[in-house]
């Protein structure tokens, strides 16, 4: 079994979509073993700690600067053993050093198909914002292996949703979320404790079973 540990620095609901999915099956091959959070009283370590997650604090503000703060967050996962990272509504960008380490290990789920929608300022509610100021007839979500690039890494998974004509930054944040992310973001994890996941030419290929 791989170990999963989850970044967090918020709510938690991509954490809690993969813990309901790793408690139904749908997760083969690892186990969320440890959630560690970039500040005290993030919501998401209660789900973890409801679910007997092991959790940690790791606050980016005790810290000078990226490079000491992921140099901390490279031990802790070193120690943790970790299989696999993700990136779960974690709002701190990390010093190359983290993804040499773990090269196609750390995944991270966008709000948007990328690479429509990316990159540095595109997150949150401004990735919904910019969708509708374009007028895209689609838009949803993509999970990609992380890297030092900000959401460039070899695209894993994608699922789209359509745009409605009465929507909003907020309902479609919330549909994105619920038809997209919180389905291909686990799915994307198990093949990757499945060994399904090859990258060539910085492509994601996905084997059979």
């Amino acid at each position: 079994m791989k170990n999963i540990v989850v970044l967090v620095s918020g709510g938690g609901t991509n954490l809690q979509a993969l813990i309901d999915a790793q408690e139904s099956g749908i997760i083969k091959g690892g186990n969320i073993t440890c959630v560690i959070a970039s500040k005290e009283g993030a919501y998401a370590l209660e789900r973890a700690k409801k679910h007997n997650i092991k959790g940690i604090v790791c606050p980016r503000k005790e810290y000078p600067d990226s490079v000491s703060y992921s140099k901390e967050i490279l031990r802790l996962l070193q120690e943790e053993k970790a299989d696999l990272i993700v990136y779960a509504g974690f709002m701190i960008i990390l010093d190359e050093m983290v993804s040499r380490a773990y090269p196609n290990r750390i995944m991270n789920v966008h709000p948007a198909l990328i690479p429509s929608f990316c990159g540095k300022g595109f997150y949150g509610l401004r990735v919904h914002e910019a969708a509708l100021e374009k007028g895209v007839k689609v838009t949803g979500a993509t999970v990609h292996f992380a890297n030092e690039v900000c959401d460039g890494g070899p695209i894993i998974l994608q699922k789209a949703v359509d745009v409605l004509e009465d929507d909003t930054p907020e309902t479609l944040q919330r549909r994105v979320m619920e038809q997209c992310e919180w389905k291909i973001l686990p799915e994307a994890v198990s093949l990757f404790c499945q060994d399904r996941l090859e990258v060539v030419d910085g492509k994601v290929h996905i084997r059979s079973k």
